[in-house]
């Protein structure tokens, strides 16, 4: 035998997966707590919940806006412990936290999960996911979201499609459910409540929402938006977000190892340019400058190289399929992201203060509209 034959491939070599230990666990299960909470306490508080906590201040000249952000930091925490000692005092509030962010986690549970079990199918070592707890309202939902992190190089391509793919495709089967709960127990708004909510915030149903409200025969006209509609709402924009075909987000990986590094390289700039163009229509149509932030992300991820898994053969036909099924998943969620612009633009809020008296915040919840 000689030296070039006895050489192994390191796609050949018999991989093993490192399994977490106890203390792995207790560390990603108090991130997971911590994020359950602040998802909680976000979801009874603006844009998602009726807590009529809200940070008061509407300040008109720069001496005004000094003020204003100097106490900020003070009014900040003290509208959250009072929405934290509401959500054990006002009857109903805490159900509807808690049903808005176990709803989401479950989403973003399940898409993490598809990731780290394919990881584990692959025997390619994986942490467990990471939840990023963050501040209601300044991270909107109390949570970034959450990520795994893969520690060892991609076996092949079918391994980098496989794990790519099976996080976007468990967060968008476990969301249905969550979906239908919200759209079947919707509760219609009253004349009042549609003039009260004149100039406010609204979120259009996505196709996949229209479409599951038309089978189950639901009237979305009118309809006020409860905490299952918002969290499955979320979990179609993290959906769609994660499959845009850039750099190593989900949609990037399935591109990859589909069609290649060439394809994968103009694909992330494409999508750069089409976010970045959006940003600006959006600033010019509605001033909101939330679309830049994803414009930036994108800039960021397509500079960042993809890995070389070391078995480069193609892809087999039904891989390719579904490569393109998934990227698929883009059109009942494209309405989700075509109206972030349009969220973050509807800054009115939903109240009946007085100018003088206005509130950053509404202090209800927000009508949703077909």
């Amino acid at each position: 035998m000689t030296e070039e034959d006895s050489f192994e491939s390191p796609a050949l070599v018999e991989r093993t997966a490192m399994r977490p230990t106890a203390r792995t666990w207790v560390k990603h299960l108090i991130l997971l707590l911590i994020t359950l909470c602040t998802a909680t306490i976000a979801g009874v508080l603006y844009p998602f919940g009726s807590s009529a906590n809200f940070i008061a201040g509407d300040p008109q000249t720069a001496g005004e806006a000094w003020t204003f952000f100097q106490t900020l930091p003070v009014a900040y925490a003290v509208m959250i412990y009072k929405t934290v000692t509401d959500l054990f005092v006002v009857d109903g509030l805490l159900f509807e936290g808690l049903s808005f962010s176990v709803s989401l986690l479950f989403i973003l549970i399940s898409h993490e999960m598809g990731h780290y079990i394919a990881c584990r199918i692959y025997k390619v070592d994986a942490t467990l996911p990471y939840f990023l707890p963050t501040p209601p309202m300044i991270g909107p939902a109390g949570t970034f979201g959450a990520f795994i992190k893969i520690m060892s190089p991609m076996p092949s391509r079918r391994a980098v499609f496989d794990i790519g793919v099976a996080g976007p495709i468990a967060g968008f089967i476990a969301l249905i459910p969550v979906a239908l709960i919200g759209l079947a127990t919707m509760k219609v708004a009253s004349p009042a409540q549609i003039a009260f909510s004149t100039g406010g915030l609204t979120f259009s149903d996505p196709l996949l929402f229209r479409f599951l409200a038309f089978l189950f025969g639901i009237d979305l006209k009118f309809g006020i938006g409860n905490s299952f509609y918002f969290a499955a709402w979320i979990g179609l924009l993290v959906t769609a977000l994660n499959l845009i075909p850039s750099g190593q987000l989900d949609g990037g990986h399935a591109i990859y190892a589909a069609l290649g590094k060439r394809v994968h390289f103009w694909t992330g700039r494409i999508a750069f340019a089409a976010m970045a163009t959006l940003s600006v229509l959006g600033m010019y149509l509605y001033s909101s400058p939330s679309g830049f932030l994803f414009a930036i992300i994108l800039a960021v991820m397509m500079r960042v190289k993809h890995p070389e898994p070391f078995d480069l053969t193609p892809l087999d036909t039904k891989r390719k399929v579904i490569a393109i099924l998934t990227l698929l998943i883009f059109a009942p969620v494209l309405c989700a992201v075509s109206d972030t612009n349009q969220l973050a633009a509807g800054s009115r809020p939903l109240t009946s203060r007085t100018r003088s008296s206005t509130s950053s915040w509404p202090s209800r919840a927000i009508i949703k509209k077909s």
